[in-house]
C-alpha cells in the first residue's frame, strides 16, 4: 500500500548518485592537473560538444550568451552531470551495477573526447577513467550507507496489524522513528563529505594547474621590441560622446570568441610556427626569430561573423606583428595554391584566401603585440594571426602554430566544415551607441551617435532615418583607416513622443548598406540597426 515514506525511497539514492558524481568529477579533474593538463574531463567533453554543435546551437549560445557561451556550456556540462548522477543513483538502488555501469559509459565518453582533442598525449584517457572509477566506487559505498526505508504499514504490520492508540507509550514505532533519523543524519553526513571531497579536489586541480601562471608569468615579465613603424590615431578620431564605443577597444573589453572552453598555455620559448604544403620550401619560425625581424604596428577593427546587427562582437586594437606576406614569399606559394589553412595549437582551423595574405596593401600581420603590450593569453599569446576585411572565423587565428599553402578545393577549415562560407568578407555595418537602450530622452537637441565598418573598404559617409523620414547625413570623426572602423554622430530634434531611428553606412566604393535582413549564418548578418525612444 502508498505510504508517506515512498518518496524518501527515490530521493536518498538520487542524492547518493549526485554525490558520487560530484567525486568523480573533482578526481577527474585533480588527475588532469597532475598526470594530463590538457585532459580535463569537463573540457574535453565540452570541447567536444562544441565540435559536434550544428552551427544554428553556436549561434543560439552566442546571440543568448554572448562572450559568456563557454562559461555556460560548462554550466551546462555541469547540470547534466547532476543529471546523470541523480539516475545512476536511482538505478544501482534497484538494479545493482545499473548505475556504475552508467558511470562507466560516461568514463568512456569522456575519454574518447580526451583523446581525440588536439595534441592529445597517450595520457589523456586516464583522467575521464579515474573520474569513473571514483565515481562507481563513491557510489557503491554510499549505497551501502542507505538509510532502511521502514513504511508505517511495516511497522502496524510487526504489532499483528492492531492500533496502537494515540496516548499510548510508543515503543517500536518510536525506536525505529529514532533508528531511521539516526540513520539518516548519516548518510546524508557521508554523501555531504563525499561531494565536498569532490569539489575541494577539483580546487586543487586549479590551484595545480601551474601551466597557466607560467604562461602569466612569462607575459608579464616580456618586454616586446621598438616597433619599427608606428601607427598613429588622430585625435579627432575621437568624438568623445559618453556611451559611444571609444575608437580604440582595451585589451580587457576586447571580445571574445573562440573554440577554446580553456585558454591555450603556449610559452613563447617553446612556440614554433611551420609553414608548408603547396610550397617551393618549407619554413619553420622560432619565436626569438619572430621578435627579430621588423616588427610593425598597424590599426585593424576585428569582427565575428556571429555579431548580429547591432551587436558588440567586434573592436578595434593596435596590433604588433610582422607581415605575414614576407613569411610567406620565403617560401614560395605554388602558382596554384589559393588559400592558406591556418592551426591553432588546439586544432582550430581557419581558411583565408592566398590573395589577402599577399596584398601588400593589407597589414595581414602575424602579430605579437596589443595596445602596447603583449597579447593577452586570452587573445592568442605569444602568436595570432590579424587580417583586416575578413571575419574572424577564417582569418583571426590564436594561438598559431602552423600555415599550409593549399587550395579551397582540397582543403577545408573547422567552420566551413560546419556550412560557413569558406572566405568570410566582412559586410558594410553600422551601428546605434547612443541613446543607449532604456536610456530617457528628453525633446529637444538630442546626440545620436555610433560607429560604422567596412574593413579595407572603408566607410565614406553615414545617415539617419527618423521614423519613415529622409535619410539624413550625420557628421563622421576622422577614420583612422580604410581598415577600421569609424565614428560618427548626428544632431536631432526631438519631439515629444515614440521615435525610431535607423542608421545606414556607405562605404568608399559607394555601396549603400543593405536594409534586407540577413542572419549570421553562412557568411555574416544583413540590416539596418534601429532602436526606438519614448521621448518627453
Amino acid at each position: 500500500m502508498p505510504t508517506d515514506r515512498a518518496p524518501v525511497g527515490r530521493l536518498r539514492p538520487a542524492l547518493a548518485g549526485v554525490a558520487a558524481a560530484t567525486f568523480g568529477a573533482g578526481a577527474g579533474e585533480l588527475a588532469a592537473a597532475i598526470i594530463a593538463a590538457t585532459a580535463s574531463p569537463f573540457t574535453s567533453i565540452g570541447g567536444l560538444l562544441i565540435d559536434l554543435a550544428p552551427p544554428w546551437a553556436k549561434d543560439a549560445a552566442i546571440a543568448l550568451f554572448g562572450t559568456a557561451d563557454k562559461v555556460a556550456l560548462l554550466i551546462g556540462v555541469g547540470v547534466v552531470l547532476v543529471g546523470v548522477g541523480a539516475l545512476a543513483g536511482l538505478l544501482e538502488a534497484r538494479r545493482p551495477r545499473w548505475g556504475r555501469g552508467l558511470f562507466a559509459l560516461l568514463g568512456v565518453f569522456g575519454a574518447l573526447a580526451a583523446a581525440t582533442r588536439a595534441n592529445a598525449s597517450l595520457l589523456a584517457i586516464l583522467p575521464a577513467a579515474i573520474g569513473a572509477l571514483a565515481a562507481m566506487g563513491a557510489l557503491s559505498m554510499l549505497l551501502t550507507r542507505l538509510p532502511a526505508v521502514r513504511p508505517v504499514a511495516t511497522v502496524a504490520a510487526s504489532t499483528g496489524g492492531s492500533t496502537v492508540p494515540e496516548d499510548a507509550p510508543s515503543t517500536g514505532s518510536a525506536s525505529a522513528a529514532s533508528v531511521d533519523g539516526v540513520d539518516r543524519r548519516r548518510f546524508l553526513v557521508w554523501a555531504g563529505g563525499t561531494a565536498a571531497v569532490g569539489v575541494l579536489a577539483a580546487i586543487a586541480s586549479t590551484a595545480l594547474s601551474a601551466g597557466s601562471r607560467a604562461v602569466s608569468t612569462v607575459r608579464e615579465a616580456l618586454r616586446l621590441p621598438a616597433p619599427s613603424t608606428t601607427a598613429t590615431v588622430p585625435a579627432s578620431a575621437e568624438l568623445g560622446i559618453d556611451g559611444l564605443a571609444p575608437v580604440i577597444t582595451p585589451n580587457g573589453e576586447f571580445y571574445r570568441i573562440d573554440t577554446a572552453l580553456t585558454v591555450p598555455q603556449v610559452d613563447p620559448a617553446e612556440w614554433r610556427l611551420r609553414i608548408h604544403g603547396m610550397v617551393d620550401r618549407e619554413v619553420e619560425l622560432t619565436w626569438d626569430e619572430l621578435l627579430a625581424l621588423p616588427l610593425g604596428e598597424s590599426v585593424t577593427t576585428l569582427a565575428c561573423v556571429s555579431n548580429e546587427v547591432g551587436g558588440e562582437l567586434i573592436g578595434t586594437a593596435v596590433w604588433l606583428g610582422h607581415p605575414i606576406r614576407e613569411l610567406l614569399a620565403r617560401a614560395v606559394p605554388s602558382a596554384d595554391a589559393d588559400m592558406v589553412l591556418s592551426r591553432s595549437i588546439d586544432g582550430f582551423t581557419a581558411s583565408t584566401p592566398l590573395e589577402a595574405l599577399t596584398d601588400p596593401d593589407r597589414e595581414a600581420v602575424l602579430a605579437v603585440g596589443m595596445n602596447g603590450a603583449p597579447l593577452p593569453v586570452e587573445h592568442g599569446f605569444p602568436v595570432r594571426m590579424v587580417v583586416p576585411g575578413l571575419y574572424g572565423y577564417v582569418s583571426a587565428t590564436k594561438w598559431v602554430t602552423d600555415l599550409e599553402v593549399t587550395r579551397f578545393d582540397l582543403d577545408r577549415a573547422y567552420w566551413s566544415d560546419r556550412g560557413w562560407s569558406e572566405r568570410g568578407p566582412i559586410k558594410l555595418s553600422s551601428r546605434i551607441d547612443v541613446p543607449r537602450v532604456g536610456q530617457s530622452v528628453v525633446a529637444g537637441p538630442v546626440v545620436v551617435a555610433g560607429v560604422a565598418w567596412h574593413q579595407h573598404t572603408g566607410v565614406a559617409s553615414v545617415e539617419v532615418q527618423v521614423d519613415d523620414g529622409a535619410w539624413q547625413p550625420a557628421t563622421l570623426a576622422t577614420a583612422i583607416s580604410a581598415d577600421t572602423w569609424v565614428q560618427w554622430r548626428y544632431e536631432w530634434d526631438a519631439a515629444p513622443g515614440r521615435h525610431t531611428i535607423r542608421v545606414r553606412a556607405i562605404s568608399a566604393d559607394g555601396e549603400v548598406q543593405t536594409a534586407d535582413r540577413a542572419p549570421v549564418a553562412p557568411d555574416g548578418a544583413t540590416g539596418h540597426h534601429e532602436r526606438s525612444f519614448d521621448v518627453t
